[in-house]
């Protein structure tokens, strides 16, 4: 025979696929990765409960008058002020989802469908910007709106984004002239 022959011969013998080594690094891939999302949830957990002392979130007034503005979109998250990576996840602020938020002369009324709705007293309004990222959440210079917040002794930065971006413009200007009214008036009294 010749060898070229033989090498075909050789070809058609070839070992079948060893199962029962590739069926073994499947189910050890399977139990990593099953590690790492219990090991991420602990973390979380573990946050939640470094966090605490947070007292709990005030809930919007059964009558909070007219909404001066309105706003759907998208709830990005809460953070310690200043610190757009420190994420706040106490009480649900963590929970990225939908979004209705509704200005009054009472306070900013945040309505999510699927998590805890809160509410922030006109008092404890404290600043509105436009910013690019919060919670590890980075979108186009401006894309978010950022509404800081007192909540007992803590500073929060909380992250929405609307479904139409024009907006936010709106709600800063609305936002900061409602503390700087609020501020005069104490200032006042």
């Amino acid at each position: 025979m010749t060898p070229v022959i033989l090498l075909a011969a050789e070809r058609e013998s070839a070992e079948v696929t060893d199962w029962a080594a590739r069926v073994g690094w499947v189910v050890g891939l399977a139990l990593f990765v099953a590690l790492v999302y219990w090991l991420m949830r602990e973390g979380w957990k573990w946050r939640g409960t470094l966090q605490g002392d947070l007292p709990e979130l005030p809930t919007a007034p059964d009558d909070p008058g007219p909404a001066k503005l309105s706003l759907s979109g998208r709830y990005h998250g809460s953070t310690t002020a200043g610190q757009w990576l420190d994420r706040i996840v106490a009480h649900g602020l963590g929970t990225r989802s939908r979004v209705e938020l509704t200005l009054t002369d009472v306070g900013l009324d945040v309505v999510r469908p699927g998590a805890t709705d809160f509410f922030v007293p006109v008092a404890a309004l404290r600043e509105a910007r436009l910013d690019k990222g919060i919670a590890g959440k980075v979108l186009t210079e401006g894309g978010l709106l950022v509404v800081t917040w007192a909540h007992g002794d803590r500073l929060i930065d909380s992250g929405f984004r609307s479904d139409h971006a024009a907006e936010h413009n709106e709600w800063v200007d609305v936002i900061n002239s409602m503390i700087k009214a609020t501020t005069t008036e104490g200032a006042e009294r």
